[in-house]
């Protein structure tokens, strides 16, 4: 959970609502279900959200401000801008592993959401996005990196890889160790931007 002071019937909710979107869709998912699950009353629900789009916005939100935290944390300044690369990747295959349902909303169900939705969602991805191109950046000025490429165009291409890594495991049946993709993940891109 996050260091924020909401209370912790908006984190049931949140929880709740994360399972009933991974087993049922977003779009098939009641309110009454996601109430059922988080332990609370129906209207507790229109307490703290005012619709169900909303409950999807803030799940996402609060994942993703996890997970940069963890990104932060896990960051230090001795690493290498590759180390870096390298720690950022193994932190999200590894978070996504271990919350399948996670994984399926990122995935899967955010790709099926309207327009008005997937700009909040990609307001909230920005502080990820961000931290590639700090690293990319990082990298150039350090020497590690070529000087050369687009910044802009590489993260994109790095968070792309490693989403579509996630969505072909997710897919597969989790059949192998999201986990051990992220030397080989790495690796593939480093060939193309280390100096």
């Amino acid at each position: 959970m996050t260091s924020s002071k909401k209370p912790d019937k908006y984190y049931a909710i949140l929880e709740g609502a994360l399972n009933v979107f991974a087993e049922n869709g977003f779009h098939k998912s009641q309110v009454s279900r996601i109430a059922k699950e988080a332990g609370v009353a129906d209207g507790t629900i229109y307490l703290y959200f005012k619709k169900k789009e909303d409950i999807l916005t803030s799940l996402f939100q609060e994942k993703l401000g996890e997970l940069v935290e963890k990104f932060n944390s896990g960051l230090t300044e001795q690493m290498t801008a590759k180390e870096a690369l390298y720690k950022v990747c193994e932190i999200h295959f590894s978070e996504l592993e271990a919350n399948v349902n996670l994984a399926f909303l990122t995935q899967i169900e955010l790709r099926q959401s309207d327009l008005e939705l997937r700009k909040e969602i990609g307001l909230a991805l920005k502080r990820y996005i961000i931290l590639i191109e700090n690293i990319l950046e990082r990298g150039k000025q350090d020497g590690s990196f070529h000087a050369d490429f687009d910044v802009k165009l590489v993260r994109l291409l790095i968070f792309g890889g490693m989403d579509e890594v996630v969505t072909s495991w997710l897919i597969s049946g989790q059949k192998y160790s999201l986990t051990a993709q992220v030397g080989p993940t790495i690796n593939f891109f480093m060939k193309g931007i280390e100096a």
